[in-house]
Formats: structure tokens, sequence, C-alpha cells
């Protein structure tokens, strides 16, 4: 009798997913694919870690574990994906409408010998940011312009350039050919660039180093020139404010800007959120480094799903925060992120199999 209820409680919700599901995806995918990204975006909420066999052991499904380890290993070896459908998926998610602030960076991590690098493009709101699209790199270190070249050109192809505020990077994504395609297709930045840069003076053509032209600046003071200046070859706007870095030693923040510089200290601050999303796919949420993957479109693969399952978390969070807000701890920091606070409420849903907060939450994947 036991084995009979439980079974019609799974199949209950596994039919409430993928009925969300399949009018998310339409005709993109067939049946079976969309029922296993529902079985598998649970399960990643659910025991919060990459690891196959704890993702299998977690499936709502009748079968034996082996075969929904079997499952998840053909998913992920022969199914082609087309990450750019989860791109729009997450771009139709989001809590909020553009034009977006835009962050670029890099996260990786090492398996064995093997070296995971990716550049990833995230949309930053309110102290987070939603990773929309990633390049996998099949080497270690910085990206080449080629690289962020092709995935920003993959964003204009998808969302438009019209969707853009700006885009926000540190100091490995400055070069000529990079700012000039910026330029080019009219997207407004804020990206630092190192102190030691030798900029000119269009006027006169003197070449003096970055630095020098901020000198003289004081602790917490900012400033923006007014001229326009020449950077790798390309004209564009500076400012800087001299801050302490995390060992405490007084540093010079430099930004080139498209225009605007005026804004670009205090814009280019929200750069940081890319990281707040690094740590929740990392150590504070799926724990992707867990993975024991090393082929890039697996990877790739893996982390379109991911993505998925963190914009749900998400968006459960901010509908937690309406009813229940999270509480705020003496030193003036919530107690928790919005994203695990979603993630812990999903998590306890799913193990309890609570129907009709699994309804809720269901709603918060819709993207009508």
């Amino acid at each position: 009798m036991s084995s009979r209820y439980m079974n019609t409680s799974i199949e209950s919700k596994n039919s409430i997913l993928l009925s969300t599901l399949s009018e998310v995806f339409g005709d993109k995918m067939n049946l079976a694919r969309i029922k296993f990204f529902g079985l598998f975006i649970c399960a990643l909420c659910k025991v919060q870690t990459v690891c196959f066999e704890k993702l299998a052991a977690s499936f709502d499904t009748d079968v034996g574990v082996n075969s929904s380890l079997r499952r998840i290993q053909r998913f992920m070896s022969d199914y082609l994906l087309d990450t750019n459908l989860i791109a729009r998926l997450v771009f139709a998610l989001l809590p909020h409408k553009p034009p977006y602030r835009l962050a670029m960076d890099r996260t990786n991590w090492k398996f064995g010998s093997t070296n995971i690098n990716i550049l990833v493009l995230a949309i930053v709101y309110q102290g987070v940011a939603f990773p929309i699209l990633i390049k996998m790199m099949p080497k270690f270190g910085n990206s080449s312009t080629s690289e962020r070249i092709e995935l920003m050109q993959r964003y204009f192809d998808l969302f438009g350039t019209e969707s853009i505020d700006c885009l926000l990077a540190d100091r490995e994504f400055v070069g000529d050919l990079w700012l000039g395609f910026l330029n080019f297709n009219h997207v407004r930045y804020h990206i630092r660039m190192r102190e030691n840069f030798w900029v000119v003076i269009p006027g006169n053509r003197h070449r003096v180093k970055a630095s020098w032209l901020f000198n003289s600046l004081k602790i917490n003071q900012y400033v923006f020139l007014s001229g326009i200046v020449y950077v790798n070859g390309q004209l564009c706007y500076l400012s800087a404010s001299k801050v302490k870095n995390k060992q405490g030693v007084p540093e010079l923040q430099i930004i080139v800007s498209f225009n605007k510089p005026d804004e670009a200290q205090s814009v280019y601050k929200e750069r940081w959120q890319i990281e707040t999303a690094f740590k929740a796919l990392k150590s504070s949420g799926f724990n992707i480094e867990d993975t024991h993957l090393t082929d890039i479109d697996r990877i790739n693969k893996l982390f379109a799903l991911l993505l998925v399952a963190f914009v749900w978390a998400y968006k459960a969070g901010i509908f937690l925060n309406t009813i229940c807000p999270i509480k705020v701890k003496n030193h003036g920091r919530k107690a928790q992120s919005l994203f695990k606070y979603g993630l812990t409420f999903l998590s306890n849903v799913l193990f309890n199999n609570d129907l009709d907060k699994f309804r809720v939450c269901c709603k918060f994947l819709s993207c009508t």
C-alpha cells in the first residue's frame, strides 16, 4: 500500500514539473529529454552536488540507482544539448527586465592534472549575477580576444545589443582588438586596467603611464578625466580611485570606459557579483568542482543544467523573501543570500514531497 502511494506521489510531482517544462521547451526538446531535465535539476537542488552517483540516488523514479546513473551518463556523452535554448530560458526567467549590466570573467579549477577553465558572461542583479553564456577553454590561463568576441557575438545574436546597459570586466579583459570590437558595436563598458598601461593623449600625442595621470589621488578619492585618451589604440575615457587591496596596501583602481566615466567607479563595483555566482555554483551551492568530468562538451552540458537550477533557486529565494524576509545580522549583512534561501527551500520541498509547495516552486520556472 505504501509503495503504491509513494509511486503516485512521485508521478504527480514529475507530472507537475513535466507540464511546466513542456510549456517552456515546446517542441524543441522531446518529452523523454524534458523529463530527464526535470529529474536532474530536482536532484541538483536536493543533494547540492554534481556527483553523478548522488544525483542518480536522488532521481524520483521507480527504477534503480544504476539505471538512473546510466541515464545520466548517456545524456552527458550522447545528447546534443542546445545550450542556446538554455540561455534563452535563463534570459526569460530573469527577475528583472533589460537593459542589463553584463559581467565577464573566468572561473577555473583542477581535476587531477586537468585544468577546467571557463569564460563566463553573466547578467548582474542585486548582489548576484546570472551566468547566461559560457565558453569552455581547452587551456589554462587568460582568455584570448577571439574567445571573448565569440562569446559577446553569441550574446548579440541571441538577445541583441539593445539589451545591454554596459559590460563590466577585470584587468584581464583589456586589449586593442577587444576594445575596438566593443567600440565598433557601441557597447558601453567599464573595464579595469593595470596601472602600468600606457595611454596616449590625442592633442599632443604624449605617451604616459595611466598611473601618472592619477598619482595625486589620496585614499578613497575618485576622479575622472573629462578628455578622451587612446588606450591600446582605441579612444576611451579614464577614471580612477585609490583604494586599499585585500592586504591593506593602497592601489589605484583605474577604469577604462566607452563613455560616462563619471559613473564608472560606482557601476564597476557591481562586477563582484559574478564572484558571488561562482561561489554559488561551487562551495556554497552545487559544488561543481566535485565533478570528475574533463571532456569540454560534457562539462558544457553540465554547466547548462546548473544554470537553470541556479536561477530556479534564486527566484524561489525572491518569493520567500517577500513572505518572510531574510534576517539581517548585527554587522548589517543578511544571514544568507537569496540563492541559498531559495535552494534550501527547494531541497526541503523535494525531500518532503509537498505537492502544494512544489506546484508553487514550478511556477518559478514558467516564462509566462
